[in-house]
């Protein structure tokens, strides 16, 4: 699945293109609660056909109703320079928009975006680079620029620059069902997704799209990746051959999130032969997670995709995992063998 930026920029791009109205909308600032962040960005045609969100369903129908103009007193025009609107600032406004208690947001409003600058960013976007729009206030005139990095919506009296793209990479080592599972819920996430296997008989078969599958030796492959302070490495083909300097080039390098799939004995006699074979200590390996996921039972490719997820998403995050959720610590205190599987247990802590 395909990240939503992409999703409503194309739809507009789409609208524009076949000669329809359409409006782009962003939140530019939020105060108190407020239910959907500031960068997001929703679409909207001129019959009131919307793709993306900017209230979580708040203010949709109230931009609706002044865009495609049925009936309202307030009606928003088809073509002109940009305009901000605030929600939320009384109490009455809150109540009526369905905003969470003290609740505000602004949003700006593009009339009819060039359709050249769409272009632009949804090419971008589906080549999976990262792209800065940059909005002239006065005259809604767009500039579209490389970025090199992920950055927050900035606004001021004369410019908006909103950023769009992957703002975290992945690199799935090895083609099997596992990864096409993982893959695609990276993607949800806003992650570059891409997928390393030297074997033929498993990338023949791969399907996902939008996914960067190479077919080089994966060790080879994290040192062309360069995994910065943004990227996570996941090893799960289960061969030591493929797997074990692979993690080890990965480690070397400012990557969040360094793990394997496998059982306890695996993981264990991977670290074994990492400190007795590749001059690995403890405190080098202390950095590689394995068994990579978080404990949810799971008993199924898909489930343990989503497992896997759930714990990069945590490590991205600065969550700290408590113990009751590490694979290996619970599979221990429940005396499961190694590989078997069991309902999720609730520890109490005290």
């Amino acid at each position: 699945m395909e990240d939503l930026s992409l999703t409503v920029l194309r739809a507009l791009r789409d609208w524009r293109q076949a000669g329809r109205h359409g409006l782009l909308a962003t939140v530019v600032h939020t105060f108190g609660s407020s239910p959907r962040p500031i960068g997001c960005i929703m679409a909207m045609r001129d019959d009131g056909a919307i793709k993306g969100s900017i209230s979580g369903g708040c203010l949709e129908d109230d931009l609706i109703a002044r865009y495609s103009h049925a009936g309202t007193p307030d009606p928003l025009p088809k073509v002109g320079p940009p305009q901000f609107a605030k929600y939320g600032i009384t109490a009455e406004e809150a109540h009526r928009f369905g905003l969470p208690c003290g609740g505000t947001l602004e949003i700006l409003m593009e009339f009819d975006p060039d359709v050249e600058g769409l272009k632009q960013v949804v090419s971008a976007l589906e080549a999976g680079r990262l792209v800065s729009r940059h909005v002239d206030l006065k005259t809604g005139a767009v500039r579209v620029a490389a970025a090199t990095e992920p950055d927050e919506l900035r606004v001021d009296a004369h410019e908006l620059v909103n950023t769009f793209g992957p703002a975290y990479r992945m690199l799935i080592i090895g083609a099997g069902q596992m990864s096409e599972y993982l893959a695609t819920m990276a993607q949800f996430c806003n992650f570059a997704v891409t997928v390393c296997d030297p074997r033929d008989e498993y990338r023949s078969d791969w399907g996902v799209p939008s996914v960067n599958v190479v077919d080089t030796m994966p060790d080879d492959t994290v040192t062309a990746f360069a995994p910065d302070a943004r990227t996570c490495v996941v090893a799960l083909t289960h061969d030591p051959k493929l797997d074990d300097l692979a993690l080890l080039q990965a480690l070397s390098t400012p990557a969040f999130y360094v793990g394997a799939i496998g059982s306890r004995r695996n993981n264990h006699a991977r670290r074994k032969r990492m400190i007795e074979y590749l001059d690995q200590t403890e405190e080098s390996l202390k950095r590689l997670r394995g068994p990579v996921g978080i404990y949810i039972g799971s008993k199924t490719p898909a489930e343990i995709a989503v497992s896997v997820m759930a714990e990069i998403l945590a490590v991205k995050n600065g969550i700290a995992l408590p113990k009751t959720m590490d694979v290996e610590h619970v599979k221990e205190v429940l005396g499961l063998p190694d590989g078997e599987t069991s309902c999720l247990v609730t520890f109490a802590t005290h």
